[in-house]
């Protein structure tokens, strides 16, 4: 049955829909099985994440670390190239971020936040720009090396903490805190002055506003533009694109430098909105996650906010479920999976059915 017969509404929202409700389904039989309640660990994870202010505030925090990873990588799949790269130009942006507050005397947050966009933006280019050369110029799959510029990532990261960015007699492998300037302004902040209460504590901040912005670029990148017409029209036939003028090795190279740019991004809001200094295994698997998110949202902005804000529920509501209940942290884990795994691999096993259900309608 051809999954081409579905609408495209369907598609983008009954395919993930059932999708999720097919994991939590499963979780809640697992939660069960373990002598649990699912009703009440559901309720307890809904009010974690958004029950309260605070809840709200790190289920945001989480949101935008996937959505700025979750674009990296939906950017690249438009053009049929599978970034998974994205936690080591994430990693790698925040050594740009570093760099630019540490060594560049600011004189205010806004001026910062221009430069550490550039400096983080800049370095996940680069990151990502070596594998879609070699892809473009030498025929290596970019799954293999992007996977290999992951560890590479995280051993060159660790190197430049011990041996240049960490502080005089220091035995933690980080650099020095940020000065005030280099300080962004938390959510509480922005919304206290429209008069809107919001707690203090979560480490979201303007990295947020920023993150949704790029939603709305990249769809106007993508949609609206002559190169995302080409960056689209590469992805569904490379030699019909070649045909037409496009050409492949430019298309690959601009793609990896954009979706490298997007991850390297993630780290204004883990490394200069939270931690406010770098630090080892900053970016927390949020590169992974971000395949997840775009997976889910179809490869489409306003579909990886959507899965992004579903993603940092999990995360949050998850680490209220291991502290207020029995339930383990690795069962929170395999719920996460679970979500992954029906929204990626097995997301024909909920297409077709689909597909076959529509079908039978028409025929009706």
């Amino acid at each position: 049955m051809s999954t081409k017969r579905i609408p495209h509404w369907a598609d983008v929202t009954l395919v993930p829909l059932v999708s999720v409700l097919l994991a939590f389904a499963i979780s809640a039989a697992l939660i069960w099985a373990i002598g649990e309640s699912p009703w009440n660990a559901v309720k307890l994870m809904v009010d974690g994440a958004f029950g309260s202010s605070y809840g709200w505030g790190y289920t945001l925090y989480y949101a935008t670390n996937f959505m700025f990873t979750g674009l990296a990588v939906a950017v690249a799949f438009q053009a049929r190239l599978f970034n998974i790269g994205g936690e080591g130009q994430a990693a790698v942006g925040g050594l740009g971020v570093a760099l630019v507050c540490l060594y560049i005397p600011w004189p205010h947050w806004t001026l910062a936040l221009l430069g550490a966009s550039l400096g983080a933006a800049a370095f996940g280019a680069l990151w990502a720009f070596i594998p879609g050369y070699l892809q473009a110029k030498r025929g290596s799959h970019i799954v293999i090396t992007t996977i290999m510029f992951n560890f590479i990532a995280a051993s060159f990261l660790n190197y430049m903490l011990v041996n240049f960015l960490r502080p005089q007699g220091s035995q933690d492998p980080s650099s020095p805190r940020f000065p005030d300037t280099a300080s962004l302004p938390k959510l509480h902040e922005i919304l206290g002055l429209f008069g809107i209460p919001f707690s203090k504590v979560p480490p979201v901040n303007i990295s947020l506003l920023i993150a949704v912005a790029l939603c709305g670029a990249v769809w106007w990148l993508l949609w609206r533009t002559r190169l995302g017409y080409q960056i689209r029209a590469f992805g569904e036939s490379e030699s019909a694109a070649q045909y037409a003028g496009i050409s492949p090795a430019r298309i690959t190279i601009i793609v990896m430098l954009i979706s490298g740019g997007l991850a390297g991004l993630m780290a204004l809001n883990n490394v200069m909105g939270e931690q406010e200094r770098l630090v080892l295994n900053a970016v927390e698997g949020a590169g992974f996650i971000g395949i997840a998110v775009a997976l889910m949202g179809r490869n489409h902005p306003f579909g990886v906010f959507l899965a992004a804000i579903l993603f940092g529920f999990l995360y949050q509501g998850g680490a209220e479920l291991a502290l207020w209940t029995g339930i383990p942290r690795e069962l929170i884990v395999v719920i996460q999976a679970l979500v992954i795994l029906f929204t990626g691999a097995l997301d024909n096993m909920v297409r077709i059915p689909i597909a076959k259900l529509f079908s039978l309608r028409r025929a009706g």
